[in-house]
């Protein structure tokens, strides 16, 4: 009990934690019109960032105007008055070449920008100025750049991983485009997610006791700014082989896509627009055409996309600019009816993509379990009155939030791939939109001997074909060097507009250097398996050859040991079984084996019926393993009843003899010429990335004469206010504070007449030299605030350090045992008196002190006085705490002989001796607390009354053990011995 009250009495805690994490994760929905951030960390969960207006998403546009890059709300304002400054809809560009439809109708729908040909990759460039160039890369870089400064503000952590989401059409172009826009500010993305893949994860996390075993089928509408598609996904939980064990979680498998390229908000925006430009023009108050005002019509964008959004929630509304053009204002009222008809054309086009996407999933509407809306433009009520129509369906989904679904899905997947970070499973198969075919040369001797060649076309991977996922062509008549080229397949499922952006649908050329030396090499190795292609389609849906190899085999027959043959018999007899109902994949999956040589069919059947897709080999394989599954589970039981089954098995493997084969693999050489867009080379990376970091070197220059500028206002009007408060008052002359004020009076005027383009460093060197002057008097102010807070606690330190004084005197233990020593408890009794003495004496001198002169009684002499006191008890108490009583030594014992008898001594005199000996501890209370001394008097003689009616056996075996060892209570209390 002393032990914990000697505890109870410090008053210093010391509580250290320590923390060990890992760095954040971020994710950026990067839309066409907005992008959206959001961010996980250790110790928080999931969350959306805010941008420098604490807005929940941010315009993807970046503004450059007089060397500086401004974002957000500023950008906006830029594209209002200066629209050739402001870039916005980059993702609509990026990875298309300069003659493309989709970089013509960038054109037709933002005349002013002066769009130029990069004649080295073939693709778009912005022209600034003469010397000034910038391609869609560098725009979009900026913005991740700038999503990152938002992310990293908002977690207080540097950030390096992320996952972005893009549009699930995108090609292996558009793809790498925005991989090296990340690589050019060295963000290192984890994964490009197609946006209808995360918005899909987002859904099926939250309801993931929702699945089953059983397929269930949705479909995600996704009306964006500048495109639509329509998404059928299949949810199914499902047991992935993970090395040796079967892990059960539900996964997502894209099963259908539909999509328009130019069907969107946007084209509606502009289509108001327009509407807006010609009733101004045709109230005739300026002769100026305002088509060809590019301010002007910044304007009316910006009136016709507000009035949209107003237009889906009312029937009519006013559209109104003021000083359109020339000073005049313009105003006029817009239906919804006006709105509907002109878009009527694009109202017709809303249901093509959920057509294409179940004619390609090939399941039907019923099957469909809900329709889940996304995008601004699915809250027109024309486009939900056609979707409500079209799918027979009073209701549409509304329970997923349309702005942030693919950026918190995106982000839970950052959250599966980084490190740091446990999330619960969910499988996510996206589809390839595009196929991708294998083009080559076959060579075939003709019936007069001559060489005839043909090109054969196979296909790698089908259209909506799962990936990620490897695999494998195998050419296996092919003997000599020999070359292939990679390229898109059959596109007729997309529109016209859509084809004619694939101007060339060739990605890559491969030529093979060695394949003859290979075979000559190694024609004694084995058996050739041919010329072997590795292929991937990655979890960003790129395309890569990994290797090119030849490989030989050749089998050598092994004779087994009975033992191992028995053992292998055994193993079958007691090998587990697959549960029906269940679909088990393996996570490490190999790669497919598309075999190259094979005869070509082309002349007898179509292409279509030619071309299977893997899921329907798939499921054919499946169907075949159950049949063969279900026949050994007959001709199992048959065994059985026979009892021939082990016999028979064992007498099978006896025979055998299992083959040891030998692989050689030989690499081969490939080179490779791009005819997609090619990737930036290193050093025009070099180029793009030096541009990128002068420009952040200005901002951050910008951001930093800013801050400087606002601290040294703010410090101006901060002490111009306190200056005429009554503290400030007390502790200062009149004379100081005029002398103050005309100081402040100046630095306003000073800070007001400099140029613009003065340094930070001259406003920080102003605002030094205002601290200096003012830091006597903000000095006096804090000892005067201060100082009674500090006196306060040196009061109730002398108050529980004389209790804790009392405390340690009242021990009245031997000599041997004492804890404390009499020079420790006089030190500490000095202490005391030396610092109550102290305290009283300042105090009496700061009295005759003025406030406005330097105080004689700091606030730091005060602190190192607590200190002192503090130390000296924390000494004491951890004395106290690793105190260990010396044991005690046995007592002799008295016998004495009678008639051969032996007879012991009365033990009560040696307990009471003993007891006699035991430390008596007096507890008081605090000074200030009053002491009920017949409460303890009742305590003291209940406690006597206890130990006088103990047995004399009890006395004498606690004696004995005590004497043999300290009790455990005793270890660790040494004010109970």
């Amino acid at each position: 009990m002393v032990l914990k009250l000697l505890i109870a009495v410090s008053l210093l805690l010391c509580i250290a934690s320590f923390t060990e994490g890992f760095n954040a994760l971020m994710s950026i929905d990067l839309g066409s019109e907005y992008m959206k951030i959001a961010i996980v960390k250790p110790g928080v969960p999931m969350e959306i960032v805010l941008n420098e207006e604490s807005d929940r998403k941010t315009s993807t546009i970046v503004a450059l105007r007089n060397g500086e890059r401004f974002y957000g709300k500023e950008a906006e304002n830029t594209a209002v008055k200066f629209p050739r400054k402001a870039f916005w809809y980059l993702t609509n560009i990026i990875g298309r070449k300069f003659e493309s439809a989709d970089v013509k109708l960038y054109k037709e729908r933002f005349p002013y920008y002066d769009l130029v040909k990069d004649e080295e990759r073939g693709t778009v460039l912005f022209k600034i100025d003469d010397e000034t160039f910038y391609s869609p890369e560098e725009l979009i870089a900026m913005l991740l750049e700038k999503a990152r400064e938002y992310a990293e503000t908002f977690t207080d952590q540097s950030i390096k991983d992320c996952v972005i989401t893009v549009p699930a059409y995108f090609t292996q172009a558009e793809r790498k485009g925005i991989l090296s826009a990340a690589e050019l500010i060295d963000l290192n993305v984890l994964q490009l997610i197609s946006d209808n893949a995360a918005v899909a994860l987002n859904y099926g996390v939250f309801r993931r006791k929702e699945f089953n075993g059983t397929v269930q089928y949705y479909m995600f509408y996704d009306m964006g700014a500048t495109s639509t598609t329509a998404t059928i996904v299949g949810y199914q939980v499902t047991k992935v082989k993970e090395g040796t064990r079967l892990e059960t979680n539900p996964q997502l498998i894209i099963k259908g896509v539909g999509f328009d390229r130019g069907l969107g908000g946007t084209e509606i925006t502009l289509r108001l627009r327009k509407h807006l430009a010609q009733i101004f023009n045709e109230q005739k108050k300026t002769k100026t055409d305002v088509f060809t005002n590019e301010r002007s019509m910044g304007k009316l964008f910006k009136e016709a996309e507000k009035l949209k959004k107003v237009l889906s929630a009312n029937n009519a509304h006013f559209a109104q600019v003021e000083g359109l053009l020339e000073e005049i204002d313009f105003k006029t009222k817009v239906t919804r009816d006006e709105l509907e008809e002109l878009s009527k054309d694009l109202f017709e086009k809303v249901t093509k993509p959920i057509e294409e996407a179940l004619k390609v999933s090939q399941i039907t509407l019923g099957e469909i379990k809900d329709v889940i809306l996304m995008g601004g433009g699915t809250r027109i009520p024309k486009v939900q009155e056609i979707l409500k129509k079209y799918l027979g369906r009073t209701e549409l989904g509304k329970s997923i939030n349309t702005d942030e679904a693919a950026a918190m899905g995106a982000v839970y997947q950052a959250a599966y791939l980084g490190k740091g970070f446990k999330v619960k499973t969910f499988g996510v198969k996206e589809a390839s939109i595009y196929p991708i075919t294998v083009e080559f040369e076959k060579h075939r001797l003709a019936e007069d001997g001559s060489d005839s060649k043909r090109v054969v076309k196979r296909t790698l991977f089908n259209r909506m074909n799962p990936y990620p996922q490897k695999k494998v062509m195998t050419f296996s008549k092919h003997l000599k060097d020999f070359d292939f080229n990679v390229s898109y397949g059959d596109l007729d499922f997309l529109s016209d507009f859509d084809k004619s952006s694939f101007q060339d649908l060739s990605l890559a050329k491969f030529k093979l250097s060695g394949v003859e030396d290979a075979f000559t090499k190694h024609k004694e190795a084995g058996d050739s398996k041919g010329v072997k292609a590795h292929f991937r389609l990655d979890e960003s849906g790129i395309l890569h050859l990994d290797q090119v190899e030849v490989v030989f085999e050749k089998e050598e027959a092994k004779e087994e040991s009975t033992w191992s043959k028995l053992g292998n018999t055994l193993g079958g007899l007691f090998g587990g079984k697959k549960e029906e109902g269940e679909t088990i994949e393996d996570a490490g999956e190999k790669p497919v084996e598309v075999p190259a040589d094979e005869e070509d069919k082309s002349n007898k059947k179509s292409d279509k019926t030619e071309e299977k897709t893997d899921e329907t080999k798939k499921e054919k394989t499946e169907k075949g393993k159950e049949e063969e599954k279900s026949e050994n589970k007959t001709d199992d039981a048959t065994n059985k009843l026979n009892g021939t089954d082990s016999l028979n098995k064992t007498e099978a493997d006896l025979k055998d003899k299992k083959p040891n084969i030998t692989v050689v693999r030989e690499k081969i050489d490939t080179q490779t010429e791009s005819f997609d867009i090619p990737e930036v080379n290193k050093d025009s990376l070099k180029v793009m990335r030096k541009k990128l970091a002068e420009l952040t070197d200005k901002d951050k220059a910008k951001k930093l004469l800013e801050k400087s500028k606002n601290d040294l206002e703010a410090f101006i009007f901060d002490m111009n206010d306190k200056l005429t408060q009554e503290m400030y008052e007390k502790c200062s002359t009149e004379a100081e504070r005029e002398k103050l004020t005309k100081l402040l009076s100046e630095a306003s005027d000073w800070m007001y007449d400099q140029e613009e383009d003065a340094k930070a460093e001259v406003y920080q060197d102003k605002l030094k030299s205002l601290k200096k002057e003012i830091k006597d008097l903000k000095a006096r102010v804090y000892e005067f605030e201060e100082r009674p807070k500090a006196l306060k606690a040196l009061k109730d330190m002398l108050n529980h350090t004389k209790y804790f004084l009392k405390s340690v005197k009242n021990f009245t233990v031997v000599e041997e045992d004492r804890i404390f020593t009499e020079v420790e408890i006089t030190t500490l009794e000095k202490l005391i008196t030396d610092t109550k003495k102290w305290r009283d004496d300042m105090i009496e001198e700061q009295k005759k002190t003025p406030d406005s002169e330097k105080p004689k009684l700091l606030v730091e002499d005060i602190a190192l006085k607590l200190q002192a006191l503090d130390r000296e008890v924390k000494y004491l108490i951890n004395k106290a705490k690793n105190f260990k009583p010396k044991p005690k030594p046995k007592p002799k014992s008295n016998t004495t002989k009678t008639d051969g008898n032996t007879t012991k001594s009365d033990t009560n005199k040696t307990d009471k001796a003993e007891k006699e000996k035991e430390t008596k501890i007096e507890v008081e209370e605090p000074i200030d607390k009053p002491t009920d001394t017949k409460e303890e008097e009742t305590k003291t003689d209940t406690k006597e009354e206890e130990t006088k009616t103990e047995s004399k056996e009890e006395n004498i075996e606690k004696s004995e053990k005590d004497k043999e060892e300290p009790t455990e209570k005793s270890k660790h209390d040494p004010g109970e011995l």
